[in-house]
């Protein structure tokens, strides 16, 4: 079996699902469209410039997730997938992970962004495996708070060799590893896999992709 790992948003998806979620929170009028708008949008800003805090990130996105009941988050989040997630989801994409699935490959996802909004998007993509920034849990719910390493640039590195190994296994067990990639923010873990491909990438990687001879795909 060979390894595929696979970046979510402005990847696998046309859009930023971390970007939309919020997005989606100020038009039902969860949060206050004057108050989170312009932050969100400079948070994003930042990530396309890889100069992202992702501790200061999480700490701004993560808190509406600890002030409202489970079932209401999960009442929004099947609206958010239906109205907004499904349709940044690629065809192309849809193919090139059942393509390494059908081919026997182990598929992964990683993304920075949380398991509470990303784990149904795994499973409508056909993915089991998940590594995504985790959230603490308290009896009432979200604490608002990540839980261990946010999957994040080189957290990326960390959360998956912390997975590989919990299958007794490291990157080497696999003869063949892709990592498909729209970031500069990827460029540690790029640089890892045997295959580095970047999809659709930021002028900084696509500038990087080039001169390391690296693959460039459209999955648009």
């Amino acid at each position: 079996m060979d390894l595929a790992l696979f970046d979510l948003d402005n990847t696998l998806l046309a859009g930023d699902s971390d970007y939309a979620w919020a997005q989606f929170l100020i038009g039902r009028g969860v949060l206050e469209r004057d108050r989170y708008e312009a932050r969100n949008d400079e948070f994003f800003r930042q990530y396309k410039a890889g100069t992202l805090d992702i501790r200061e990130f999480l700490a701004f996105q993560l808190a509406p997730l600890a002030r409202r009941p489970r079932a209401d988050l999960d009442a929004w989040h099947r609206d958010f997938m239906r109205e907004h997630v499904i349709p940044m989801i690629l065809p192309k994409a849809r193919a090139l992970v059942a393509r390494h699935r059908d081919a026997g490959d182990v598929c992964v996802i990683l993304t920075s962004t949380n398991a509470f909004i990303t784990a149904p998007i795994a499973r409508e993509l056909g993915v089991a495996n998940l590594l995504a920034t985790e959230l603490e849990l308290c009896d009432e719910g979200y604490t608002g708070r990540p839980a261990g390493t946010p999957c994040f640039r080189e957290g990326k590195i960390e959360r998956l060799d912390e997975w590989l190994a919990s299958r007794g296994e490291t990157l080497a067990s696999y003869a063949r590893s892709w990592f498909y990639s729209d970031s500069l923010n990827d460029l540690p873990l790029l640089e890892r896999v045997t295959h580095p491909v970047a999809a659709d990438p930021d002028d900084t990687l696509r500038a990087e992709a080039l001169r390391r001879g690296w693959p460039v795909i459209s999955l648009k």
